[in-house]
């Protein structure tokens, strides 16, 4: 994709997952944590839940860089509408990957684009499915020896010996890695469209 230039953004994570693929849009931009809690509350739905949880990511950094662009997202796996989110240990991990054996689950990202200096606010989200190979426990084990997944929603990195699990994408990949580029570039030029002083 063509790098766009002449945004001031910050992303408001340190994930490297995230700022390898901004850099596939964005040649120059500023990395901040952000320490928002993230929520689990699936009363609202998937899409809206990561919505949210990109808003107070995003909101959390624009606090300390008002006059910027910041970027936050959120990223959470989903299967038959239960959220499974980082795996607390190995064991977990395990079960989330056999659970989703065979099956095809959702994977959500909520993106939020804030500017608090002016106001201005863009909140969307993108679903992919994932369908995972019918898997069996030692396929299993074997990925976990290969891959560290307690950072990582439902327990895999699809861009890590993803292979192994995933029989087919329907959807955006980078959306499964962490950020749905094809739908932030549009995003990116409707503000700058908008708002070119940014």
């Amino acid at each position: 994709m063509q790098p766009i230039t002449d945004l001031s953004i910050v992303l408001a994570s340190q994930s490297p997952r995230r700022v390898e693929l901004l850099r596939q849009l964005v040649s120059d931009f500023a990395i901040v944590s952000s320490f928002a809690t993230e929520l689990e509350d699936m009363s609202q739905g998937p899409r809206r839940l990561c919505e949210l949880n990109a808003q107070r990511k995003a909101i959390a950094v624009a606090e300390r860089h008002p006059t910027h662009l910041v970027l936050g997202a959120d990223t959470l796996v989903f299967l038959d509408g239960q959220l499974l989110g980082k795996p607390a240990d190995p064991e977990m991990a395990r079960g989330f990957l056999g659970r989703l054996s065979g099956r095809v689950h959702e994977v959500v990202t909520g993106v939020c684009l804030v500017q608090l200096s002016t106001n201005r606010m863009q909140l969307f989200s993108e679903v992919t499915h994932v369908k995972f190979h019918a898997v069996t426990q030692t396929d299993i084990d074997e990925y976990l020896k290969r891959v560290h997944v307690l950072d990582k929603a439902g327990g895999y990195a699809i861009q890590e010996e993803g292979h192994r699990l995933v029989e087919r994408i329907e959807g955006s990949k980078s959306n499964v890695i962490g950020l749905p580029l094809e739908a932030l570039r549009r995003a990116f030029q409707q503000w700058q469209e908008s708002y070119p002083a940014v």
